[in-house]
């Protein structure tokens, strides 16, 4: 760098710095929803004691005037403003700084003791940044200015035009007069990319069309409507279905994964493919595409969404594997390799080669299955397996959907890698799964949604969480009964403002593994049909119904940064709060992780988290048993039945016993 290139500038001698939040330094784009404001910060600064301004700039999709708002100073040169997305797509922000010479001079004015002749020199000298000023402020500010800079050295009283130089407005109105030539921009424009609100919120609900009937039949999309209105009761906002295409014949897995199927054996519907076509297809046994779309359609009725399975791979009946045998992974004899995570064989299932020779041909293929989906209305799409696909094809294929329809939802099904998760994420996946089915102690966790939800990470990575999958059964609930599936219910619902179950599996309490050790499911869905019993008596339903009534009445747990735990004198017991951006609707929740035994200890509550006046006593309002208590201070008992939870609404201000009997 020397001064003759002429990239250094002299009269630009602000300095910007740790813009945030960034994802990557900007590589990659900051995640909103519509609904939700981006708070902006930055270090900006100066040398010597000259006073800067900063302004936040940001605009939106199309858009090619930057809009402006003010940066406030929080001090030690750090500033803040925020802006909310106006509309869904790709938005860029960033800052600018520059020197404020007025409010600089002004400052020093106010401090001034010397003789009238040296104050009567330097209000000329305000005068002339105010002359300046006018210069490039608009019209009307510019009259003002510089009938203001005429004051100053008019021939009126000292004190006066004191006064008058002092006025609290005028550096504002000045600093609309700063020469645009003289801002100096921060090195990078960032990245944001605004989604629908459902893309932070939202309770998904998985099940298999083809077991929704009571009779143990295969079920058709007609007969689905049934799952559909039960969904709905129970108060959710998505239903998943897993991958609803033709499945291959060639190498079909009997029950519980056996590698030879019998005659009746429907096999996995994710090795998909088959004579009745591939992943634009639907299997005949569930119906015809015009079934599907009113499948779709009665759901939209019933104020739900439906969620596809996009899932990146075929059966060796496929007809892409006969019609691009180069499109596949194929071993040194050229027949082509199934998928395989040693010692798993998935001898039903061959998996795309992402970076063949001709991976452009196939990245717009796959591209153009989604989009034909997406074009069918369905705009949210849970991705099987993406972290065993190309990085780049995601974050190309999702911008170039996103680009065409930006409210679609892409949710990653990426239990791998903390990195790869996180990559995933970065490359524009609106949710994943997380590793929340793996955290079951107070200390695992309070360490993991604190990572999610309250550093970087935040920034990128929605969580979704699930306690259990098709394919995952963990221990806790194998061993823990009833009381493990209420409390993982709960932890879920509450400490993610989207999460989701795979039912009827979870809330008939299935805990059954396929052998000690498994996480497997005996009697797998993912294989056979299952006959459920929806109103079985030990059935979860209405426990689910009243939590799902509770998230959509509580903005607080409509959103996931406004997570923080509390302390408890007894591991088996988790307290947390959530608080709305606002901080108007605050939830405190306490949950006995144990399955087996009663709990009780105490609370150790930071009251300015939940908005209580420390010095009065409180009620705390439970919303699933209804019960109120009275309490007093951050220390406070507690005692809940294995797996029970409290789900409380604290309210302050109760000063008397007759006030807290006025709640009762």
């Amino acid at each position: 760098m020397t001064l003759e290139t002429g990239t250094i500038r002299g009269e630009l001698r602000p300095q910007i710095e740790s813009v945030l939040p960034a994802v990557d330094g900007g590589r990659f784009a900051v995640k909103r929803c519509t609904d939700e404001s981006l708070v902006v910060t930055a270090i900006a600064y100066t040398d010597g004691h000259d006073r800067i301004g900063c302004t936040l700039l940001y605009r939106g999709p199309g858009e090619h005037e930057w809009h402006e708002t003010p940066m406030r100073s929080l001090g030690n040169d750090r500033w803040e403003a925020q802006f909310s997305p106006s509309a869904l797509g790709v938005h860029e922000y960033t800052v600018e700084a520059w020197l404020d010479p007025f409010a600089s001079w002004q400052a020093d004015m106010a401090r001034r003791s010397d003789p009238d002749d040296i104050l009567a020199l330097e209000l000329q000298a305000g005068a002339e940044l105010l002359l300046e000023a006018s210069k490039h402020a608009p019209a009307s500010d510019a009259a003002r200015l510089r009938a203001c800079a005429g004051q100053l050295t008019a021939d009126i009283p000292l004190r006066s035009r004191i006064a008058i130089a002092l006025q609290d407005d005028l550096a504002a109105l000045a600093r609309r007069g700063i020469d645009p030539a003289l801002r100096v921009r921060y090195r990078a424009t960032l990245p944001l990319v605004a989604e629908p609100p459902i893309a932070r919120f939202a309770a998904w609900y998985e099940f298999f069309p083809r077991s929704a009937r009571a009779d143990g039949q295969h079920a058709t999309f007609d007969d689905a409507y049934r799952m559909l209105e039960y969904a709905a009761r129970l108060g959710f906002d998505v239903v998943y279905l897993p991958p609803i295409h033709p499945i291959g014949e060639t190498h079909r897995k009997g029950k519980n994964n056996t590698p030879a199927a019998e005659p009746d054996d429907v096999g996995s519907p994710w090795a998909i493919g088959s004579k009745d076509g591939g992943h634009t297809a639907v299997n005949p046994r569930l119906g015809s595409l015009e079934d599907f779309d009113r499948f779709v359609d009665r759901a939209h009725e019933l104020g739900l969404r439906v969620a596809l399975d996009i899932a990146f791979q075929c059966s060796p009946d496929h007809p892409l594997v006969a019609a691009h045998p180069e499109w596949f992974r194929q071993r040194p004899d050229g027949s082509i390799r199934y998928a395989e995570n040693p010692p798993k064989r998935y001898e039903d299932i061959v998996p795309f080669d992402f970076s063949c020779a001709d991976w452009q041909g196939l990245w717009k293929v796959l591209r153009d299955i989604i989009l034909f989906w997406v074009e069918r209305g369905v705009h949210i799409l849970r991705v099987d397996n993406p972290h065993t696909k190309s990085l780049a094809f995601w974050e190309w294929c999702i911008a170039d959907i996103r680009s065409r329809y930006p409210d679609v939802v892409f949710l990653a099904e990426a239990f791998t890698r903390p990195a790869v998760l996180e990559g995933l994420a970065m490359r524009g996946f609106s949710q994943s799964y997380t590793y929340f089915t793996w955290r079951n102690t107070s200390v695992e966790l309070e360490e993991y949604l604190t990572e999610l939800t309250q550093t970087s990470v935040r920034e990128y990575l929605r969580p979704n969480l699930w306690p259990n999958t098709p394919d995952i059964l963990h221990e806790y609930l194998q061993t823990g009964g009833r009381p493990a599936f209420m409390a993982r219910l709960v932890l879920a619902a509450t400490l993610g403002a989207s999460y989701g179950i795979y039912g009827p599996a979870f809330e008939l309490c299935e805990a059954a593994p396929a052998a000690p050790g498994s996480e497997e499911y005996l009697n797998s869905e993912k294989y056979q049909l299952r006959t459920w019993d929806l109103d079985a008596p030990w059935s979860l339903a209405d426990l689910i119904t009243r939590v799902n009534a509770i998230r959509r009445a509580h903005a607080a747990l409509q959103f996931d940064h406004g997570l923080r735990f509390h302390g408890s004198d007894n591991d088996q017991l988790i307290c947390y709060s959530k608080a709305s951006p606002d901080g108007t609707d605050v939830i405190l929740v306490v949950v006995n992780l144990d399955p087996h035994n009663r709990q009780a200890g105490h609370v150790d509550l930071d009251l300015s988290q939940l908005g209580v006046d420390a010095e009065q006593p409180y009620q705390v309002h439970d919303l699933l048993g209804d019960g109120r208590y009275r309490w007093i201070g951050p220390r406070n008992y507690v005692e809940l039945e294995p797996g029970a939870s409290h789900i409380f609404v604290p309210r302050s201000r109760l000063r008397t016993e007759q006030d807290f009997d006025y709640f009762v």
